[in-house]
């Protein structure tokens, strides 16, 4: 089998680098997009913090600066799953598919999904439902899971029964076909 060569990989992976900031060499640099998810990051972070509690003391600098910097860290990376994402990204839409379920796409556009076309939220959260039963209790975890007769919708219509008929069709036929088409003006 003959095996092709893909550049598109080495081209996703060109980016801009900030090689020095206010002063400081950064050495090879660091990505301009990791910096700007991590301001926003620390904006998002620290803002309420020095609000609420006002300049950290010593023993309060970790809580202050260790979540955005690890997130800042652990997110930026490209995601092993899908090649153009970063690993926040699959976080975000992992997030998103529990909180609000299957959202088919119909027609090569985005369209509101139908009721029954939902996934009820304890098939979404089956995965992780033993551990939420271990960490918040059964009654908790039960209350936030819902049970499937919550979530079940009845159908939308009566059932479609399908009556699958195979048709073979030879080259004398397709030939009058296309002759018809030509015809017509049309061009196949």
């Amino acid at each position: 089998m003959r095996q092709g060569m893909t550049y598109t990989g080495y081209f996703s992976r060109l980016e801009s680098r900030q090689h020095e900031l206010l002063g400081v060499d950064l050495g090879q640099g660091v990505s301009r997009r990791t910096l700007l998810l991590g301001l926003i990051t620390f904006t998002l972070w620290d803002s309420p913090l020095l609000l609420a509690f006002g300049i950290p003391s010593v023993q309060w600098l970790t809580i202050y600066l260790l979540p955005p910097v690890v997130l800042t860290v652990l997110g930026a990376q490209p995601s092993k799953g899908c090649d153009r994402r970063t690993v926040l990204a699959g976080w975000v839409i992992g997030a998103h598919y529990q909180i609000h379920g299957h959202r088919p796409v119909i027609r090569g556009g985005r369209v509101v999904a139908d009721r029954s076309e939902w996934i009820p939220r304890p098939a979404r959260w089956a995965r992780v439902a033993p551990a939420l039963t271990r960490a918040v209790g059964a009654a908790t975890a039960a209350r936030l899971l819902g049970t499937a007769e919550a979530d079940a919708v009845p159908a939308s219509g009566p059932v479609v029964e399908l009556a699958h008929t195979v048709r073979l069709y030879g080259p004398d036929h397709i030939v009058k076909a296309a002759g018809r088409s030509r015809r017509k003006g049309r061009s196949t």
